[in-house]
């Protein structure tokens, strides 16, 4: 059986990827991704094939990765943060049609929900939700009112892609959106770049982040109606005390 394994590798420092990560890539004759991500492994598994394709071209990688599988290789397909949240997990079981003989073996890693939260404080202690604000494959229509719905029912909100050079203002759409049943009190936080060279993080208010530059390599963290900053660090309570 041509196994290939689909790699979450966390956030981006070496010291994030799990165990099972660093074993699949070291089982690997060949290791396939986008270019920004292999660059944040090629040096720990230096001795590696490396295969790369730009942006937009996720068909064709997953095309890549079971081709070079046919030919005996075991392959590695990696994914920032977990290959199974806005990973390449899907894909590869749907282009996995073609090639019955490749056996797929996911291996989850830190996505960065969880990792930027470790970063905050503790904004995911109880129910939360994450909703990608890039209207690339999901119509703006959808996303507006997932936001809504979940604002309503009080989630706290995680943000993936929240800004680009194109959707430059779909931040501020959001906040406006949540807005509607969230407080603009409302307690919030961002991280960019978590677990890479240049990490930042901000606590603010709803308020605030609806007037906030961020990039795409920013998560956006908005809390529910009992979400705190305590010493400076965004905490969302579970109710433990009150118990």
């Amino acid at each position: 059986m041509n196994k290939i394994y689909v790699v979450g590798i966390g956030p981006g420092a070496y010291e994030e990827m799990t165990g099972a990560a660093v074993q699949a890539l070291e089982a690997s004759d060949v290791i396939i991704g986008y270019t920004v991500y292999v660059d944040l492994v090629k040096e720990h598994f230096s001795e590696k094939e490396f295969l790369t394709t730009p942006m937009k071209k996720e068909v064709d990688r997953c095309v890549l990765a079971f081709e070079e599988a046919m030919k005996g290789k075991t392959v590695s397909m990696i994914c920032s943060g977990d290959a199974g949240v806005y990973g390449m997990a899907g894909l590869m079981y749907e282009v996995g049609v073609n090639y019955p003989e490749a056996e797929l073996v996911i291996v989850p890693g830190v996505t960065a929900a969880t990792g930027g939260a470790a970063v905050l404080g503790a904004p995911l202690i109880h129910d939360f939700c994450l909703i990608s604000l890039s209207d690339l494959l999901t119509p703006w229509e959808k996303i507006q009112a997932r936001l809504l719905g979940a604002s309503q029912a009080d989630f706290v909100i995680c943000l993936y892609n929240p800004s680009s050079r194109k959707r430059h203002d779909y931040l501020m759409k959001a906040c406006d959106l949540m807005m509607q049943y969230k407080s603009p009190e409302t307690v919030c936080g961002i991280v960019s770049n978590i677990a890479r060279e240049g990490q930042a993080s901000r606590i603010m208010t709803l308020k605030e982040l609806r007037d906030t530059q961020v990039d795409m390599f920013t998560t956006v963290f908005i809390g529910n109606s009992q979400t705190k900053e305590i010493n400076g660090k965004m905490v969302t309570p579970r109710g433990y005390r009150d118990v």
